[in-house]
């Protein structure tokens, strides 16, 4: 309760702490399926202690699915959230900026408490002005709430420089809050972090390297893993609070054995999707293709780590 306390401290007003990226609910005939998602809600709050989510991203397949699809998913997170989550970000990129404007009105209509863009990666941005020339154009859609930059090079191959991104961004958009930075780049993100930490929310969105990103001075993370194992994950914030860097190594360490050895297994969002439904008991069903479902020979070898690891009731 005591560490509850002092991150509420810590992130009222500011969106920090842990958010988790949360998976999109399907049918086994790849239906969104809305009727799990007060349950998921109730299992972030009461058993992993994750107030904060991250909705339509990368792991909710947000490319994969509908405008009205993503409409759908983003009220009923809302929704079914008001009274228990602190903060709902709703990812509104597209590769079509009309879908993105599109998303983040409506998303501004439902009460959402921010919204978050990632670039468009078919016709790139091919400077840093474009990319934040197109950001402006998303945010003035709703322009009376938050505005986050996704940055993901990995998968977008737009891998301009952040910390120039920022360099004056509040004067070109003035609802910008902040980031989630999804890349191994740590000298651009411990930049961002050196000139910006006090102005913006700095978030952070590789798992396995997430000591390191707060050492740096991230005011927080987004991620994947977040959803089942929030825990652990806030005992090594609470550690690090306390400057208490060998208990946090341990965390991380723990952290990156489990990665490291599902990254050597395939580690995409369907074998995570597996594992949250390993974990919690909450029937996500399959992804959508063009990803395939987790083989039960993988769900198989998934299972012993997890219960090796401890991480199953």
């Amino acid at each position: 309760m005591e560490d509850d306390s002092l991150e509420v401290a810590m992130c009222r007003n500011r969106l920090c702490g842990l958010v988790a990226a949360t998976f999109t609910p399907m049918t086994h005939d790849n239906e969104i399926n809305l009727s799990v998602i007060g349950q998921y809600i109730d299992y972030l709050v009461k058993v992993q202690g994750i107030r904060n989510i991250f909705v339509n991203g990368t792991t909710g397949e947000g490319m994969s699915l509908s405008v009205e699809e993503r409409k759908l998913v983003a009220e009923e997170w809302i929704n079914q959230g008001k009274g228990k989550l602190d903060q709902v970000i709703i990812h509104v990129g597209s590769l079509s900026i009309k879908e993105s404007q599109h998303l983040a009105e409506h998303a501004a209509k439902c009460s959402a408490s921010g919204i978050a863009v990632i670039s468009p990666f078919f016709f790139k941005p091919q400077s840093t002005d474009a990319l934040v020339e197109y950001l402006k154009e998303v945010a003035s859609s709703a322009p009376g709430i938050p505005f986050y930059y996704y940055h993901l090079p990995e998968i977008t191959g737009v891998s301009l420089n952040v910390v120039e991104l920022l360099d004056g961004i509040e004067k070109k958009i003035p609802t910008f809050r902040g980031l989630k930075f999804t890349s191994s780049d740590l000298l651009d993100f411990g930049q961002c972090v050196n000139n910006y930490k006090d102005k913006f929310d700095l978030l952070y969105g590789k798992d396995e390297l997430l000591l390191s990103a707060m050492v740096l001075g991230a005011t927080g993370a987004v991620g994947s893993t977040y959803n089942y194992i929030g825990n652990l994950y806030k005992r090594m914030l609470t550690d690090i609070e306390r400057k208490d860097y060998n208990l946090a190594r341990e965390q991380q360490a723990v952290v990156q054995e489990f990665i490291g050895y599902m990254t050597r297994l395939g580690f995409g969002v369907a074998e995570n999707k597996a594992i949250m439904m390993l974990v919690s008991g909450i029937p996500l069903g399959p992804p959508r293709l063009p990803l395939v479902k987790c083989s039960e020979e993988k769900k198989a070898k998934i299972l012993d780590k997890l219960k090796i690891l401890g991480w199953l009731k």
